[in-house]
């Protein structure tokens, strides 16, 4: 007994010494680089030749143009008070203000049971995420109410993200201050014990979220301040003069209207930014615009008039609104692979196009900022280095069944549990990272890597590029793989795919 304990501890000390010095080797070589490229570079997700792309098309909100926190704070604060003044909600509603960072991207909501929560790749709910209101509940509630973690594929939201029986996706940016106010809302009713019904909730403000759009109260407060709420852009007037020099067809299609279109791009790019496009489309209500055969284009005037001939061209230095992907691509002729789509919506911009039309597609993601920056702090290296040492002990130790050697297996369980928290509240207190639910992808990565060819947290990071450049994926070993692949650790995990595990 005592010689097992003994040999249990000195191959401890072997094992973690190895991993340990595995790991900081790594580090050491890579950190550099990545803190040198986190917020300029694409992110690649298949083999791709810039040199074939002949056209680029672009979205406008989050793409084109970004926002500051204060339009998230504008579309909160209206839509709360339309609950307030015209579906009779309690006036108490206002004392809640928006919270920037309670909620992040991708998050998925149960309609009936009214709970915000993170679901990965898989289908299994990140229990320490599941929130009511502004509280989070128990994980034992939790698995009692989905009979354990795992959400079946026919309550999920349908491919666009929306309600299909039960949960919805919340994929849009502009999503946030819904989440956030759907959240406060709940919070408000549990506190006061107001029996309500979690439907009527949630379709009420989605109702009032939607009618800051629709009644163009947005549109007009944007406008009326733009320095304020337009914060960057992302040297877009660079990158679309970029392309023009090289001779680059351009287009845009964006849900937005035209003055305000017209309004965002004379700050950011300059009054002659019509002159770059060869194609513009406003209002095109997408991602109808991508299946919906029926809309014909109509020309709109510099005024706003509707004009009511038919369209035989799409002619350069005009306005088109509404119309259809089937007669963009019988007018410019523009199909298949030369074609590069940029949106920040992966199901709305980028999944019609990928999938049925062969379009190559490129996904701007503003959070890669804030998450990459995070991954290169000091204390997030050091955690994950090792939380790492840990996961590889554990798997290597637990043939040791004595009750020494138990009892400190049983410790080093318990750190790795707080260390895998610490991690996720790295990122944001509530949900953690946008891209992984502990060791597993989230279902919003799963997503983003089908449908996106490429992804960045700006249009500018293509400033850093020839446009002639190849991009080569990178070989991530598959489980099967990995013991052929020379950077893993002794375990067989590779190293640099451990570092980010929230």
């Amino acid at each position: 007994m005592y010689l097992r304990t003994i040999s249990f501890f000195y191959n401890t000390f072997l094992f973690t010494s190895k991993i340990v010095c595995n790991t900081f080797v790594y580090l050491h070589n890579n950190i550099k680089f990545y803190k040198e490229r986190y917020q300029c570079y694409y992110y690649i997700n298949i083999l791709y030749y810039l040199q074939d792309i002949e056209i680029y098309g672009f979205d406008y909100d989050y793409t084109l143009a970004f926002y500051s926190r204060h339009l998230h704070t504008l579309i909160f604060n209206i839509a709360r008070d339309i609950l307030i003044d015209e579906h009779r909600y309690p006036e108490g509603l206002k004392e809640y203000d928006y919270m920037p960072n309670f909620v992040i991207r991708g998050l998925h909501y149960d309609v009936q049971k009214a709970l915000l929560m993170k679901i990965d790749a898989f289908h299994y709910i990140q229990l320490g995420t599941v929130y009511r209101g502004l509280n989070p509940v128990p994980e034992k509630e939790v698995i009692a109410m989905y009979e354990g973690s795992h959400v079946p594929l026919e309550i999920m939201s349908d491919f666009y993200g929306k309600v299909c029986h039960t949960m919805k996706q919340f994929m849009d940016i502009f999503s946030l201050p819904e989440m956030t106010l759907l959240s406060c809302v709940n919070d408000y009713f549990m506190k006061h014990n107001i029996d309500y019904e979690p439907v009527h909730l949630y379709k009420d403000v989605k109702e009032a979220i939607g009618d800051v759009h629709v009644r163009g109260i947005m549109y007009r407060a944007v406008e009326a301040d733009i320095e304020k709420y337009i914060c960057y852009g992302e040297q877009t007037h660079a990158v679309l003069r970029k392309l023009s020099k090289n001779g680059k067809k351009m287009f845009l299609i964006t849900n937005s209207p035209f003055d305000f279109v017209d309004r965002g791009m004379n700050y950011i790019v300059g009054k002659d930014w019509r002159d770059l496009f060869d194609v513009v489309i406003v209002q095109a209500d997408k991602p109808g615009f991508f299946n919906d055969r029926r809309k014909p284009f109509r020309r709109v005037t510099d005024k706003g008039v509707l004009l009511w001939d038919r369209i035989h061209h799409l002619e350069k230095g005009q306005i088109y609104k509404q119309g259809n992907l089937y007669e963009f691509l019988r007018l410019t002729g523009w199909r298949g692979s030369k074609v590069l789509y940029f949106g920040d919506h992966i199901y709305s911009d980028l999944a019609d196009l990928t999938l049925k039309h062969g379009w190559r597609t490129g996904a701007i993601i503003p959070e890669l900022r804030k998450e990459i920056k995070i991954m290169n702090t000091e204390e997030y290296v050091h955690t994950m280095t090792w939380l790492q040492a840990l996961t590889a002990l554990l798997e290597q130790m637990q043939v040791h069944q004595d009750p020494a050697s138990q009892t400190v297996i049983q410790q080093w369980i318990n750190e790795r549990e707080e260390m895998r928290l610490r991690t996720k509240d790295i990122f944001n207190a509530q949900f953690g990272s946008l891209f992984r639910t502990y060791h597993n992808p989230t279902y919003f990565s799963r997503r983003l890597s089908r449908f996106a060819d490429i992804y960045m947290a700006s249009l500018s990071c293509l400033l850093n590029y020839d446009l002639q450049h190849t991009f080569y994926p990178r070989r991530t070993p598959l489980q099967h793989e990995s013991p052929i692949w020379p950077e893993q650790t002794s375990t067989g995990t590779h190293v640099g795919e451990s570092l980010h595990i929230t």
